[in-house]
């Protein structure tokens, strides 16, 4: 049995330094007490025994970057637990990319844990005014960290506060910084500080700011748990702020101004009045500069509808893809492809129609490789409802093809039952829209699924060529007679 002694300050370079000796010398994770700070009750460390290859040991940088936010947390466990894992990384390396790894899991709790007393720390320090004489201004403060967290925070400190000297006591660890210098010592108790008029300041800002009209108790008190509250100058003006929050909203409303009912009409009226583009020349132009949803800001451009202006069938998709939102085209990508030879094997000419999406910007989260589709919200699709009015009073399309909820739902009012409406004609201000699924959604399925999925929308695309074919069919009839 070896014993590895670990002091309180300095516990990562020592726990570092020491875990790869133990690990040259291929000692296994059983045969080793961890004795940080004397709390093993060994009565003598044991010499690290000498190296049994020279071949240089390598570690994986996300197992480092863990290592040094773990080494800081307050389970006494922490260095076994650490080596446990770079023991088996030796052979498996891995083990850091299984995310169901219990061990690897249970590491990762604690590093979010110090993590989470890291940003506490640096949320909640409050110092106080030392009246020096010298030169620099002095500061200290008094905080009890969750975890052995000063050390890795200091150096925050250190930068933020780097034109003063301050100090930062507590239980565990005492950090210092003197003329640009950053050192630690034993924790102390809590020190007598001497009062600062500065904090009657911070609390009348406090209860300045404080909006009792937005008050959520378990959402503050999840951001500043209770057991800060002591040592926060403010803190002894929530209780009074929430109690009277109630009130203080009724009086709020109270005291809103009030208008005459000439006045909203008025308001009211200029508000609605938005004429929609008279012509497609004005609706690309609007389109171009949209800014009616925040979609715009991400998105690489806007991608309006395409082909011709006399079709009669109009086809409607839920929004463009990365390929689309790259290429600007609707309908180009792998679900886009898709379309097209369903289409083909209906009898769907889609260079007869005119392609659209519901919402005309991408919306997308980044992803390791490329950028992840984000279904669009209901504000979204509400906002981008103009554009897509719009199309539909230019084109006048004979029928609708609605692919999939976030269409339906954009051209009938009602998003919801599709996998039941699907194959169905329902009747709208701008003419009949028939429902079918998208063909992404097709690309989700199993394997297994996927056949008789494709002959479904196949038959609806089918059904769509019919409908079309019934609806002109009257009209050229009368043409010719006339």
């Amino acid at each position: 049995m070896y014993t590895v002694p670990l002091p309180r300050i300095g516990t990562w370079a020592a726990w570092r330094d020491a875990a790869r000796a133990m690990l040259a010398a291929r000692v296994p994770p059983e045969e080793i007490v961890w004795d940080w700070d004397g709390t093993a009750m060994e009565l003598f460390a044991t010499e690290i025994p000498p190296p049994t290859t020279k071949q240089s040991i390598r570690v994986p940088a996300d197992f480092v970057e863990m290592a040094q936010w773990v080494i800081w947390h307050k389970d006494p466990q922490r260095f076994a637990r650490l080596y446990g894992m770079l023991w088996r990384l030796r052979l498996d390396k891995g083990v850091m990319a299984d995310r169901a790894d219990p061990e690897l899991a249970r590491l990762r709790q604690m590093e979010k844990a110090v993590h989470r007393c890291k940003h506490k720390m640096r949320a909640f320090v409050r110092f106080r005014d030392l009246r020096s004489n010298g030169p620099r201004r002095s500061f200290a403060a008094w905080f009890e960290p969750t975890h052995h967290s000063v050390e890795p925070c200091a150096p925050f400190f250190a930068r933020r506060f780097a034109d003063m000297d301050w100090m930062i006591v507590t239980p565990d660890v005492t950090a210092k910084f003197a003329d640009g210098n950053l050192t630690f010592d034993a924790g102390r108790e809590k020190p007598d500080l001497p009062y600062d008029a500065a904090e009657a300041l911070w609390g009348t800002y406090f209860k300045n700011i404080f909006n009792p009209a937005r008050l959520k108790v378990s959402a503050m008190t999840s951001e500043m748990p209770k057991k800060y509250w002591k040592n926060l100058p403010e803190a002894q003006y929530i209780p009074d702020l929430i109690a009277g929050a109630e009130a203080r909203v009724r009086a709020m409303a109270e005291a809103l101004p009030t208008l005459e009912p000439a006045r909203v009409a008025r308001i009211h009226a200029q508000l609605q009045e938005n004429p929609q583009p008279a012509s497609w020349n004005i609706l690309t132009a609007g389109l171009s500069g949209c800014t009616r949803c925040p979609l715009h800001g991400p998105a690489t451009q806007v991608v309006p509808g395409a082909g011709p202006h006399d079709a009669p069938l109009m086809i409607v998709g839920e929004q463009p893809g990365d390929q689309e939102d790259r290429a600007g085209m609707p309908f180009v990508g792998p679900a886009g492809q898709l379309f097209d030879t369903l289409a083909q094997q209906a009898g769907l000419d889609r260079k007869a129609a005119y392609v659209t999406n519901a919402v005309k910007h991408f919306k997308f989260k980044e992803g390791a490789k490329r950028r992840l589709h984000v279904n669009p919200n209901a504000s979204e699709i509400s906002h981008c409802k103009f554009w897509l009015e719009t199309e539909r009073t230019l084109l006048k399309p004979r029928l609708t093809l609605a692919l999939g909820a976030t269409a339906t739902g954009a051209l009938t009012g009602n998003a919801k039952d599709i996998s039941k409406r699907r194959g169905t004609i329902e009747d709208t201000t701008h003419g009949p829209v028939l429902i079918t699924l998208h063909p992404s959604a097709l690309l989700r399925m199993p394997d297994a699924a996927r056949p008789a999925a494709e002959a479904a929308m196949i038959a609806d695309l089918t059904l769509a060529v019919e409908t079309l074919a019934n609806l002109i069919a009257p009209v050229d009839a009368s043409v010719r007679r006339a």
